[in-house]
């Protein structure tokens, strides 16, 4: 497929939402591979990895960590600051910001067709949250 999409003209918010589908479907993938197939326990696990508060955790050991290039972290930073109206219920705005940058950053690789650095940073997570490594602040 054609990429004629500039990610500099979207805000934070459409980047997140491309990225929280791209994510997704890494974790999805992976879930599946490990051999679970029931909607019920899917649904379950993934908020381990999909969360807002899960990827409020991980974008925050990728900055602990300097995993992220200054391309990514500033794109990180154009999601968190995006102006939302709206949040999810169960958790706090500073989460959900955290989260949402997550997102934008995803979106930005996968837009960028940064294709293996997507995949490396989706498996660093699923890694992260494997060894219970994130620790929900919010």
């Amino acid at each position: 497929m054609e990429n004629n999409i500039d990610y500099k003209q979207l805000n934070g918010i459409a980047l997140a939402y491309l990225g929280d589908s791209v994510y997704e479907v890494f974790i999805r993938k992976h879930l599946l591979n490990l051999g679970i197939n029931k909607p019920n326990r899917l649904q379950k696990t993934a908020r381990k990895y999909v969360s807002a508060k899960a990827q409020a955790a991980l974008i925050q050991l990728m900055l602990e960590d300097e995993i992220l290039t200054e391309e990514e972290d500033a794109v990180f930073k154009r999601g968190r600051n995006a102006k939302s109206y709206t949040h999810a219920k169960n958790t706090s705005v500073l989460t959900y910001r955290f989260s949402t940058g997550f997102e934008a950053m995803m979106g930005y690789l996968s837009l960028t067709q940064q294709n293996e650095r997507l995949a490396e940073l989706a498996q660093w997570c699923i890694e992260q949250v494997e060894a219970g490594r994130p620790q929900y602040e919010n």
